[in-house]
Parts: C-alpha cells; structure tokens; sequence
C-alpha cells in the first residue's frame, strides 16, 4: 500500500506530500555523468542518493520510470580527447564504461533507459527549430541561442531574479548574444571537434537542449521528479526548464530534488588540491556498502564532510550489522521484499520523511541492538524477526547484498605487502611526467598502482602513499 510520502521541492523550497501526475505511476529523470573522467565520490553522492530514492518508490509500491542519462558529446569530453590524442568518442566510450562499473559495484539499481546524446541529436534540431519558431531562440552566424527575456518564469528555480543574474553572468567580449543570460543550444563546427549537420551549419549541441529532448522522449513533456546534484539547479536545471516549457507550454518537473555538496574533510575536493577521490579509487579501498552506509549517514540536502575517518566508522558500523546477521545464521541469496514491525514502521516514516536516511539508519541500528540483546537472553526466534526487519531496511537502502561471511572475509583481507623502493620508483616517474604535462602518463601510473591497492595522495610539500585497507 502506498504510503504518505513528503519530499522537499526546490522550486517551492518547502516539503510537499508527493502526489504524481498518474496516480500510482512515477516517472522520474537524474543527470547521469559527463563521461570525460572516472565519477568522484562527489558525484556518486547524488547516484546513491537518487538509487535510494527510486528503491523507496517501488517499496511504497508505486511503478516507477527511471532515465538516468549519459552526456557523451560536451567540451570537456573534447579538451580530453584532444590531449590525448583520441576521438571524442573514443574517450566517451572508456568513461562511460568505467561509470558502469562503478555504478555496479555500488550496488545501484538500473535505471530503465540510459539515453546518450549523440543519439538524440534529431531530436535536439527538431526542439531547437520549434523555439526559433516561436521567438524563444534565434541564430547567430550558425550558434543558436535561446532568449531568456522571452521566458517569463525564468529565475524561479533559482530564486534569483533576472537583473541579480544578469548581474553575476560573465558578460563575453564581442559577445553576439542578445542578453547575457541567454545560452546555447547549437554551436557552430570547430576544426578538430564533433559536428552534425543542421540547418545552421555543421555543430553540435549545447548541454542543457538534451537533457529536454531526452526527458521529453522517455517520459513526456511533465515529469513528476527531475534530480541532480545543487549545482545543477543553475544554469542546467533552469535552463532545462525554461525551453522545455517554451516548447510544450505545460509544467516541466513537478518536484524537483536536489542533493548537498560533498567535501573531502572541510576542504572543496579538487585535482590541485590532491584530494579528488574517485569513486573507483575508494572501491579498491572499502566495500561498496561502507561507502553507500557512509553517504546516507548525512541528510542528502545537507552539505557533507566525506572523509577516511568516516568510512572507517562506516565500516565498523557495517561489520556490526553483518556480525549481527551472522549470529543469526541470514543467508541472504536474494532482495527481501517485505517486512513487518515497529522497526520497519519507524524506517517507513524517517523515509517518507523527505528520504531522511539518517534516522532511518538510526532507526536499523536500534535494531540490530535488539537483536544482539535477544541472542545473548536466547531468544533466537525474537533474534529471527528482527534479523528479517534488518535485512529488509538494509536492503533498501542497498546494503546488504552479500553475505554475512563473505563481507567480513573481504574485511579481513584487506592488507597486503609492497615492494617499498618499486612504489617510490614509480612515484617517481609520475612525478617527472606530470612536470612534463605528460597527465597520459602520469594517469596510467596512478591506476596501474591503484590495481595493486596503492593509494597516491598529493600534497603541496610531494606525494605520498599507502596500502588500501
């Protein structure tokens, strides 16, 4: 039976009961990645947060549609191919299969359809010429931008109004913008980069005209959720919204969810900080369920301090739960569909409760503290109730896949001995290579060290390492 769900809507700023446009069916869209790089453990937040967010839809017994796209033409993708000499297809093709791997590792839910760009590039023209039609866009020298100022709604999403954006846009030298506010949704043809032909000219398309085309196509011209990370909600999700209602003239998105920033401790992860984690660096380290147990220990609104530190707590955290599951002999070979008791009713409510999955942990943690005192006072049969209640809350979080024996198998094992003066060696050579520019090089030293469970860290005084564990 469907539950009361509340979900806190950005474009209202308020929570709201969840009332779909079809009674019983949900349809719902996520920014996938920007295939160019491995994922970092930013951007798994959101893919966490979102799987989360799907299992609990189908949990409170809804259908539910999920398109999670893959952006596999942009100018990041292009940088990249350039520099090492690739297609930009090429480049699209090896990220977007490390993206799966790593989205399989961490136990995520496929989503229905997973569209890319380049395959929708008909239907991108179709929506451009529409808008051009109606005085939303216009063509410039064979660039097409759309007019924000036709767009009365514009800035909602972001509560900011027009004049405050206009205000902090980077206004472009010789710019052939009307307003600039305004964005493209067709590029002129570079030399060396992908084009399509159109009716203005060899180009490709800009970012935001996609994500509408593809959401259209799979789901409708209404969606009821569209998802990302906080920093999507401007320019991409504004601008999402505004061509897609120009097109149709009806509501885009109906709720709009929206994930915190990740940090790497207190700092903002970036590369010259030398604390980018990737999410593939970290899987070699810990098990998928210490990383997803880590991510939902924060309220997916809130900003997140994500640190070592944390994950090791994540982990004690886990071996606790699977001690438990242990003790009571769980064999767990497939998903637990349903369960019943005050323990899962408690879990129901902190996760109708706008997906609050900390105290929906808090909530599987009481549990397991139940269940380790009815063990101890021989109460096997209470211990068995309760083991079930367990599994079925840590499953739908999407932990507990694996048994009991397995993960704390694969927590014992994980050390190792390294040839120290090889390590230093190879440090070494990154080093001369990445003075060099040669970050070819440089990249695939880190990942053949990453594939024998040595983590390099970068800091301003050099780099170090450590084993895995």
């Amino acid at each position: 039976m469907i539950e009361t769900l509340q979900i806190y809507n950005s474009i209202s700023r308020k929570k709201e009961p969840f009332k779909p446009r079809i009674p019983g069916k949900v349809t719902m869209y996520v920014c996938g990645p920007t295939v160019y790089d491995f994922i970092h453990i930013g951007n798994a937040r959101a893919f966490i947060f979102f799987d989360v967010v799907y299992r609990h839809l189908l949990n409170l017994g809804y259908s539910v549609k999920y398109i999670r796209n893959i952006t596999d033409v942009d100018d990041k993708i292009i940088q990249r191919a350039l520099r090492e000499g690739k297609s930009a297809a090429e480049i699209a093709e090896k990220y977007t299969d490390a993206f799966h791997q790593d989205v399989k590792q961490l136990g995520l839910l496929k989503p229905d359809a997973e569209p890319k760009a380049t395959e929708h590039i008909k239907g991108m023209l179709e929506m451009i010429r529409k808008l051009i039609k109606t005085s939303h866009a216009y063509e410039v020298e064979g660039d097409v931008y759309f007019s924000v100022s036709s767009y009365t709604d514009y800035g909602d999403l972001s509560g900011k109004e027009l004049e405050e954006l206009r205000a902090g846009a980077r206004v472009e030298l010789n710019s052939r913008k009307r307003n600039p506010l305004d964005f493209a949704l067709w590029k002129k043809a570079k030399p060396d980069e992908p084009a399509w032909p159109s009716p203005w000219g060899e180009g490709r398309p800009g970012w935001h005209i996609e994500c509408s085309v593809m959401s259209q196509l799979h789901l409708g011209d209404t969606i009821d959720i569209h998802g990302g990370g906080k920093d999507l909600i401007f320019p991409h999700h504004e601008n999402e919204r505004a061509q897609s209602e120009s097109v149709t003239g009806k509501p885009f998105v109906l709720y709009w969810l929206h994930n915190g920033h990740l940090n790497w401790g207190k700092e903002k992860m970036s590369k010259s900080l030398g604390n980018l984690a990737t999410a593939n660096e970290l899987l070699a380290e810990f098990h998928a369920d210490v990383i997803r147990h880590a991510m939902l220990t924060s309220h997916y609104r809130s900003p997140m301090e994500f640190s070592r530190d944390l994950l090791m707590d994540s982990a004690a955290a886990m071996e606790r739960i699977y001690l438990f599951l242990k003790g009571c002999n769980v064999k767990i070979d497939k998903p637990t569909k349903t369960s019943s008791g005050v323990y899962t009713q408690q879990y129901m409510r902190s996760m109708n409760d706008d997906f609050n999955t900390a105290k929906a942990l808090a909530t599987l943690f009481e549990a397991v503290k139940a269940g380790n005192r009815a063990l101890d006072q021989s109460h096997s049969s209470t211990a068995e109730k309760i083991a079930a209640a367990v599994t079925y809350m840590g499953q739908s979080l999407g932990l507990l896949h694996t048994s009991p024996q397995s993960f704390l198998q694969t927590q014992q094992d994980r050390s190792l001995e390294v040839d120290n003066a090889w390590v230093e060696e190879m440090i070494a050579k990154r080093n001369q290579a990445r003075k060099e520019r040669d970050f070819v090089t440089a990249d695939a030293i880190r990942q053949e060290l990453l594939e024998k469970k040595i983590l390099l860290e970068d800091h301003a005084s050099g780099t170090s390492w450590r084993i895995k564990h």
